[in-house]
């Protein structure tokens, strides 16, 4: 139909119409302030948290944890045993967080009895034991198995060379050593005779510590806390 058939009254009409709908949709754009929209970038968030991060856990204390928690942190991942050669690995790895927890770095350590038996207690044994020999501070959680055919879903994500291609690779002992950095790429790797505050870790951790906070840091550790809450709600 040629605008020249319509009537003066329709045109009208049409024009009013098609006004009403420009504003509504310039109103839409920018109702914040006169900035654009975000829309619905809490649930888009949910599809960046990095891998080694979209895991939940079990602290020592036996309480849910969602490891997006730590996104925007530098994260230090160490499996851990009280009568290795090597316990007294925990001494050092205390200072770390002494030193750089302000700063943004989260030590997490996990109890496996994977070699030697050198890990045989109770998740309370544990604790006390780290508690009473180096005053550990940092998060440990629950006792889990970090090789084999039990091994966490965690450190399958950590040790297979599909998820972790550069650092991927069975863990060889206690103490083995992952660095995580703020954006949640897994950036280093250090074997367990790699002493905590050796200046081979120490550079890696202040070099990661330089690095920017992803912006959408709060909107995703909000977005996961909130499902964790429905989830209790729900068991």
């Amino acid at each position: 139909m040629c605008c020249k058939s319509l009537s003066p009254r329709l045109i009208l009409l049409l024009a009013a119409l098609g006004l009403a709908l420009g504003v509504g949709q310039f109103a839409s754009t920018y109702a914040n302030d006169g900035k654009p929209d975000q829309g619905n970038a809490s649930a888009d968030n949910n599809t960046k948290v990095p891998g080694v991060l979209n895991f939940k856990v079990k602290s020592i204390d036996d309480k849910d944890v969602h490891l997006t928690r730590y996104y925007g942190d530098v994260v230090l991942i160490v499996n851990t045993a009280s009568k290795c050669g090597n316990t007294p690995q925990y001494k050092p790895l205390q200072q770390l967080h002494e030193t750089y927890a302000e700063e943004g770095l989260s030590i997490l350590g996990f109890p496996a009895n994977n070699f030697r038996s050198q890990e045989p207690g109770t998740d309370e044994d544990i604790s006390a034991f780290c508690t009473k020999n180096y005053g550990v501070k940092f998060d440990m959680f629950s006792k889990i198995s970090v090789k084999g055919e039990d091994q966490a879903p965690l450190y399958q994500y950590l040790t297979s060379k599909e998820t972790n291609p550069k650092f991927g690779g069975e863990i060889q002992w206690n103490f083995d050593k992952f660095l995580v950095g703020r954006d949640g790429t897994i950036i280093a790797r250090f074997a367990h005779k790699t002493q905590p505050d050796s200046q081979e870790v120490t550079d890696a951790i202040k070099a990661a510590l330089k690095q920017p906070v992803p912006a959408d840091v709060k909107a995703v550790r909000a977005s996961h806390a909130e499902e964790d809450k429905q989830q209790d709600k729900a068991e």
